[in-house]
């Protein structure tokens, strides 16, 4: 476990051609709503994994029929896009258009499925050691599956070529210098999950604690929460100890590549932080913590045990938010009131 407090908070943007994450949230649930299976996720009031305060749990397992909170990000690109083109957008209004990504998760599965509300087609690109089962996933929902290089960074590249060569769209979950403007509207999707959460939480929690990958989620909630509740709520940014892009970023004050080696957390080991999600977190996150695969695995089975069965990467925020020696550390008392979001369902 290392823990670094953010002396960036509250300042100005580490990566100053990228804008900060957006915080309206009003368009996204209208738009959403053209997508089927697109109902609220519950928020859960957890017993028995603490020794006093209160535990909410925001449980994406089911949304939209993905089994992740990532359903809400390329679908509502690409509902925006249909509904752009049409006040009536339906199964056609996006023929002939393609969108491509890299994936090794459940973006693919936003791509794939929002593509195929709208009449478009998804081409994703998958390294090799993409399972795959995955691959048969995307398939079922229409997607063409190709496979490209090692890693997933060999991914995204053939996925940027492939865009450049056929003129098709590219649609990534993160961002990176000149790719901001697709990745903007992607994690405002991510707002109706914020807004959810905010409706939902019987009181201003008093500590959040957000997993990051490439920081969407976070970087989306974070600033969120901050529209709600102000300076109330302590945020926590949790990361892989194997890839702590954001808090290598934060830092050294600028955005840096944070090499290591792979994590069991798989859906969280980006070594490069988007640049939209660096900017909301250095400004809104107080603290930025990465944990061992080890003390992320050990508190599985127990989430398991009390109906919150998940993957490392999904469940890697509440690890943190059970972690006695950093609960200690953060002063999380019997009086404390701890959200958390579940992220992702089991593999």
């Amino acid at each position: 476990m290392h823990l670094i407090a953010n002396t960036h908070r509250g300042k100005g943007k580490l990566a100053p051609d990228a804008p900060y994450p957006s915080t309206k949230a009003g368009r996204v649930a209208e738009l959403l709503s053209l997508c089927p299976k697109a109902a609220q996720t519950p928020l859960v009031d957890v017993d028995g994994l603490t020794q006093g305060g209160a535990l909410w749990v925001k449980d994406e397992r089911s949304r939209m029929g993905l089994g992740s909170f990532k359903a809400l990000g390329a679908a509502y690109v690409i509902a925006r896009q249909a509904a752009d083109v049409s006040a009536a957008p339906d199964g056609s209004t996006l023929a002939g258009r393609t969108y491509v990504t890299a994936s090794a998760g459940n973006h693919g599965l936003s791509v794939a499925a929002g593509a195929r509300i709208f009449g478009a087609k998804a081409v994703v690109f998958i390294a090799e050691t993409v399972p795959e089962s995955f691959a048969d996933r995307l398939r079922d929902i229409g997607a063409d599956v190709q496979r490209a290089g090692a890693d997933y960074a060999a991914s995204m590249q053939a996925a940027q070529d492939a865009a450049i060569a056929n003129h098709w769209t590219l649609l990534s979950d993160s961002s990176w210098t000149g790719y901001t403007e697709l990745p903007y509207i992607l994690m405002e999707g991510y707002l109706q999950m914020a807004a959810e959460t905010v409706a939902q939480c019987p009181d201003v929690p008093t500590h959040i604690f957000l997993q990051a990958g490439v920081g969407g989620l976070a970087g989306a909630v974070a600033a969120y929460a901050r529209q709600a509740w102000g300076d109330a709520p302590e945020i926590i940014v949790v990361e892989p100890e194997a890839a702590p892009a954001l808090q290598a970023s934060v830092a050294a004050g600028k955005c840096v590549f944070a090499d290591g080696p792979d994590s069991i957390m798989g859906r969280l080991d980006c070594k490069e932080p988007s640049l939209i999600a660096l900017n909301g977190l250095a400004r809104d996150a107080d603290h930025f913590l990465t944990l061992s695969d080890a003390e992320v695995a050990a508190l599985l089975p127990a989430m398991a045990e009390v109906g919150l069965a998940t993957t490392a990467s999904g469940g890697a925020g509440i690890a943190a938010a059970l972690h006695s020696d950093l609960r200690e550390t953060l002063g999380i008392g019997p009086q404390a009131r701890v959200l958390c979001f579940l992220s992702e369902v089991p593999e």
